[in-house]
């Protein structure tokens, strides 16, 4: 089981549209970043992430986990460079987390959102979802 974040600007892709997609889930299109791609190549059915809005809010506000393993971008225009995974929404974070207040946690000093923040798709360690989950207020974080 691995852990990600998968970051999108809300007024494009919301975590109320996340949610109302259901158990069908949603295509993790559009990611031109070779590296997100790679991720997203990783990723197994079950792997669970943060759903994070970028640029407005800038903070962690749900959980998803992959429900479709890579396949083409359905975005990509015939590109084959371009994959994406499908993800469904799990839960909501009680409380969403912060940018400012997961830079502020020394436990995630480390993490790909405050030293990668540009990527678009990021691995998540065990210790970085566990401390998020708590600082959301999940007691019992999905896994």
């Amino acid at each position: 089981m691995a852990f990600w974040l998968y970051k999108s600007e809300p007024f494009k892709w919301s975590w109320e549209m996340q949610k109302a997609k259901g158990d069908v889930g949603e295509e993790w299109t559009g990611v031109r970043n070779y590296l997100a791609r790679n991720n997203m190549r990783a990723m197994k059915i079950g792997d669970k992430g943060f759903f994070y809005h970028s640029n407005e809010g800038l903070e962690v506000v749900g959980i998803v986990e992959v429900c479709a393993l890579s396949h083409p971008d359905s975005t990509a225009e015939g590109d084959a460079r371009w994959d994406c995974v499908d993800i469904r929404a799990v839960c909501d974070m009680p409380k969403p987390v912060s940018l400012k207040d997961v830079k502020a946690n020394e436990k995630l000093a480390k993490m790909a959102l405050v030293t990668s923040m540009r990527l678009s798709v990021q691995p998540v360690t065990d210790d970085e979802y566990f401390e998020i989950c708590r600082m959301g207020g999940l007691d019992n974080p999905p896994i």
